[in-house]
Formats: C-alpha cells, sequence, structure tokens
C-alpha cells in the first residue's frame, strides 16, 4: 500500500493536470494505493474541485483544516492519516515530477527507508532566490548539528516506520525537512529536474522565507544563543583594552576632556548588542510558550474518505 501526500493551498487550476500525471504514474506500478489531499485553507475552489476527483476516483481522499496552517501543518496532517507502507509528500504545482514514484519505490524495495529527490537546479527562480538558498543551506550547515541534504524539499518516500517516528514526535512547531534529516534511517537521493509552477504564484515572499529558515535553524540549534555568549566576551575584552589605555592615557597625560561623541556610540553599540540577544532569547522563549499550551498541531473541518488515526 502506497500513501500519496499533497498538500492544497489555491491550487485549483493545476489540480487537473496534476492527476492527469499522478494516477498513471501510480497505476503502471500496479500496487494499491491512496491520494490524501490536505486542502490548508485554499480561497479558491480547490475544495470542490477535489471532491469531485473523489467522487471519480475513491483512492483521493481529502481532509479540508478549518484555516490556514501552513504547509509544515498540512505535511503533518497527510503523515499523521496515511495508512500506506511508504508514504510521499509531493506538491500538486507539479515542479515535482510524478513519473518519479516508480524510481522511488524501486529504491525503497532495495532496502532503502528514505528516498529523497535531489533538484539538479531551481527552474524558474531567479539568481537572487537562488543565493538566498544557497545561503540558507550553507549557514544551516554550518550551526545546525542536524545534517540536512541540500537542495532536496519535501519530495521523498518514507517507510511506514519513518513515517511512525516523525508522527511520535509532539513538537508543534515544524520544520520537516529538519525533521526528515534528525530522525535518521537508511537514505538516498536521487537526482531530478525541477520543472517550472504551472498556474498561480508561490506564496513564498522574501519574509517570509527568512521566517521559515530562521524557525528552521531555531529547532534544531542553540547555536544562536551560545554564538551570543561570544559576542558578548569579544566586546567584554575590548572593553576591558580600552579601559586599560584609558588608564594609562589618564596617568601620563592627564584627564581630556570628556567625549560626547564616544560616549554615545559606545553606548548605542552596546545597547544594540543587547536588543539583539534579547530578541534571539525571547524567540526560543516564545518557542517554549507554543509549545507549552499544547494546541493542536491543525484543526480538521471536514474528512471525505479518510478515517480519523486512532492516536488522536
Amino acid at each position: 500500500m502506497l500513501s500519496v501526500v499533497v498538500p492544497i493551498y489555491n491550487e485549483s487550476l493545476n489540480l487537473d493536470g496534476f492527476f492527469a500525471r499522478l494516477i498513471p504514474a501510480l497505476d503502471s506500478m500496479g500496487e494499491p494505493f491512496e491520494v490524501i489531499c490536505i486542502d490548508d485553507g485554499s480561497r479558491d475552489d480547490s475544495v470542490a474541485r477535489l471532491k469531485a476527483k473523489n467522487e471519480a476516483d475513491p483512492r483521493i481522499k481529502l481532509l479540508v483544516f478549518s484555516r490556514n496552517f501552513g504547509k509544515e501543518a498540512a505535511v503533518s496532517a497527510g503523515l499523521a492519516n496515511a495508512i500506506g507502507d511508504a508514504v510521499i509528500p509531493i506538491d500538486a504545482d507539479l515542479q515535482h515530477p510524478p513519473e518519479m514514484i516508480p524510481e522511488m519505490v524501486a529504491k525503497w524495495r532495495e532496502g532503502y527507508d528514505v528516498v529523497y529527490a535531489v533538484r539538479r537546479e531551481r527552474t524558474g527562480q531567479g539568481l537572487l532566490s537562488r543565493l538566498q538558498a544557497r545561503a540558507f543551506y550553507w549557514v544551516f550547515e554550518k550551526l545546525s548539528e542536524v545534517k540536512m541534504p541540500r537542495e532536496v524539499g519535501d519530495f521523498r518516500l518514507l517507510d511506514r516506520k519513518v513515517v511512525d517516528a516523525i508522527n511520535a514526535m509532539p513538537e508543534r512547531t515544524r520544520f520537516m525537512k529538519g525533521i526528515f534529516a534528525w530522525v535518521g534511517f537508511r537514505q538516498v537521493g536521487i537526482p531530478y529536474t525541477q520543472e517550472e509552477r504551472q498556474f498561480g504564484e508561490t506564496s513564498f515572499n522574501l519574509v517570509r522565507l527568512l521566517r521559515f529558515a530562521f524557525d528552521g535553524l531555531v529547532a534544531f540549534s542553540d547555536m544562536p544563543l551560545r554564538m551570543w555568549t561570544v559576542i558578548g566576551a569579544v566586546v567584554s575584552g575590548f572593553a576591558f583594552f580600552y579601559i586599560v589605555v584609558r588608564l594609562i592615557r589618564t596617568l601620563l597625560y592627564g584627564i581630556d576632556v570628556p567625549g560626547y561623541e564616544s560616549i554615545i556610540v559606545i553606548m548605542l553599540f552596546l545597547g544594540g548588542i543587547q536588543l539583539i540577544t534579547l530578541g534571539i532569547i525571547g524567540h526560543y522563549l516564545g518557542r517554549v510558550f507554543n509549545e507549552v499550551k499544547g494546541r493542536p498541531l491543525y484543526i480538521v473541518r471536514e474528512r471525505l474518505g479518510v478515517e480519523k488515526p486512532k492516536q488522536s
């Protein structure tokens, strides 16, 4: 049994083309399958189109969120409700070619627990977007203890024991790419060429991308906290050195007229360092606050063909 998890957000125009390629790719393997679509609060007619798909093919199932909870929550919901021996998250915008699924399944049958797709290049993205992505992977690699493969998204095959391990993780703020890497198991990558998005535009702008990257880094590393300890020690060292220099100068040449500009510059510099440090600490405390509240990761408004999992 194979489960395909498809997060949906305003993908109405892409659905026909997506299923026209996905279903034949799954049928070609001759194995039973299910396609779990998770509507993440779409504002177009995606839900109506998905319900029509379900009527035509009951193997296409649907979860409808009560509002937009984000792609990480949608993928998590798909993993929690999938019943297959292997689960494949895939985007509906056709940037992930469904024709790769048989190749993923073949690698899985060779004994790999995770088979992830590696982009050869980022099609349809400008130079700035590619540089931002490279910078994120470089920073994450340097600061995090989790080794996350580069140019790898959510498109991958997960064995049932991997899915069970992820579902057992209670954290609410989720960075799925990091979680996929953190759980370990036997993993292998296969290259693919990312296709251009068929219709619509991505909802990820620069601000959301930076927030997403920072959340991912904070979720898998305490380096930002420890880094400011080092910065504080360096600043204190310079301050101590400056005090010694001023004392020697005073002993040799007497007291100078106090410098207003230097005092202001030093105060602003140290004040800025303190505010940045407090901001980093506040971000970590905010994550702790969200975890302690214990609110559900998502709320399902409607189920179509998907039974409520026993662990819920």
